[in-house]
């Protein structure tokens, strides 16, 4: 066998559907250079993902497989319970990991020659590199979210962790984060930096990014031309980076086939409601406000009023996923009050979950008020939608500030959730400063698009890591 047939690459992501989504489309590029790969799931989200067994017709080289979590099969898995699932993928399928992968490297056909693991998932790596099996890291967060918690160290030395104590001014600069001096406020930084420092999640993340040096190589989901300061800090931490984003723009410009083969068109952990897209055939051109803050996203029933009311005294039409399982407190079909949905009839229109790529490419959208997970933010600037910006948790704060104010793609609107505000700043998006957003946003998308098409720098990474894989270097 030559080397490309003899390289088989184990991914590896955090069990959550904004980790898992970017490496299945690593996954179906991959497979697409004739590398074959498995695909390790936990059990859980792999009985979710039961669809995409099917599509291994369509990539013979590539495998499922899954792993316990070690949480009971009734647990929500749910971000107000991400420690429980962060401690237990630790502690039960950590040796679990380690059988498996050895199994895979020995008595495979073909045998495991790479791990890509999720960038919280260090024992991963460490595993591999026991076994003798080359590791690399996938960063599924922004890089300068990856930026920010590499420096979460010198930041608990000069104590300024944690933020957001009575008295503290969220306003103030962050002058301890090299590059970032004259944009990040203590607002801006990840969520985990408002726990106390002893708190044992927030040990966890710090010993994470601490332990992400130890992998022979970085893959990010970004591109050169969107984040090249930042990159500049961190590329003398990695012997190698790979920048390979966005993914969902490389994957169309690498692959010419039928979307409804591709992995990319599955990766959900929910079924997407397609009626929203009829609806939004309806509706005027740049018109529509399409709301969705993520797989895992919460708000109280208090919050979810306040949107609602926003939304409806914008005097804008929109599209808004609504999640059962995504109102802190309410479980069950009465989650979401009948009212919103009877408030909404002649304005907007409700989902459980929708097609977000394609929700986004419509032509009906104007504006996208979005929680700034990194998936999406990369989703609205391939689709060149203006974004406003309600991030709650990771990485998400320092993303809405960088699309409001390094990018100007956008408007941040962290720690606010009155009606008032949400109204003004839908207005703002979709009036007032649309086309000084816009203009940016154009620029911002190109960029992105010349990035994931030959000639184009993520074009050209992807070789390379393709190239490196099969060198098994």
């Amino acid at each position: 066998m030559d080397q490309q047939q003899q390289a088989h690459i184990l991914l590896f992501p955090f069990p959550a559907l904004g980790h898992i989504k970017p490496l299945l489309s690593l996954a179906e590029l991959l497979c697409h250079a004739g590398l074959h790969v498995t695909f390790l799931n936990t059990d859980h989200n792999h009985r979710c993902l039961t669809h995409l067994q099917p599509l291994s017709t369509h990539f013979p080289t590539l495998r499922f497989e899954s792993i316990s979590d070690g949480l009971p099969t009734d647990h929500p898995r749910n971000v107000q319970l991400v420690g429980d699932l962060i401690f237990s993928v630790k502690s039960v399928t950590k040796p679990r990991f380690r059988d498996l992968l050895a199994d895979l490297s020995t008595k495979s056909e073909h045998p495991v020659t790479c791990v890509i693991a999720d960038g919280i998932m260090s024992f991963a790596i460490d595993i591999a590199k026991e076994l003798g099996v080359r590791a690399m890291t996938f960063w599924a967060f922004s890089p300068c979210g990856l930026w920010s918690f590499l420096c979460m160290p010198k930041l608990i030395e000069e104590g300024q962790l944690p933020v957001g104590g009575e008295g503290d001014d969220m306003d103030q600069m962050v002058r301890s984060v090299p590059g970032m001096e004259s944009i990040l406020r203590r607002r801006d930084l990840p969520d985990i930096c408002r726990q106390q420092v002893d708190d044992p999640l927030f040990q966890f993340f710090v010993e994470e990014f601490k332990a992400i040096t130890r992998t022979s190589a970085l893959i990010l989901n970004s591109f050169d031309q969107l984040e090249a300061l930042t990159l500049s800090h961190i590329d003398p931490l990695f012997s190698r980076i790979y920048t390979i984003g966005p993914l969902t723009a490389l994957l169309t410009s690498r692959i010419a086939h039928d979307v409804s083969r591709s992995l990319s068109s599955f990766n959900n952990l929910c079924e997407a409601d397609r009626s929203c897209m009829t609806w939004l055939d309806s509706q005027p051109l740049r018109s529509v406000v399409y709301v969705s803050f993520g797989s895992t996203g919460m708000m109280t029933r208090g919050q979810l009023f306040e949107f609602w009311h926003g939304l409806i005294n914008s005097g804008k039409p929109f599209l808004w996923v609504v999640r059962q399982d995504g109102i802190a407190g309410v479980e069950g079909e009465h989650a979401i009050p009948e009212e919103l949905h009877e408030g909404t009839k002649d304005r907007g229109f409700l989902v459980d979950w929708a097609p977000q790529e394609e929700v986004l490419a419509h032509q009906a959208v104007g504006g996208f008020l979005t929680h700034n997970g990194w998936n999406s933010t990369l989703e609205g600037i391939v689709a060149g939608v203006p974004m406003l910006c309600w991030p709650t948790i990771a990485d998400q704060h320092i993303n809405s500030r960088w699309v409001s104010e390094v990018w100007r793609i956008g408007l941040d609107m962290k720690d606010t959730c009155d009606r008032s505000t949400i109204e003004m700043m839908i207005r703002a998006m979709m009036e007032e400063r649309r086309e000084e957003i816009t203009k940016s946003m154009d620029r911002i998308a190109k960029l992105a698009y010349d990035s994931a098409n030959q000639g184009g720098s993520s074009y050209h990474n992807l070789d390379k890591l393709i190239e490196d894989i099969k060198k098994k270097v």
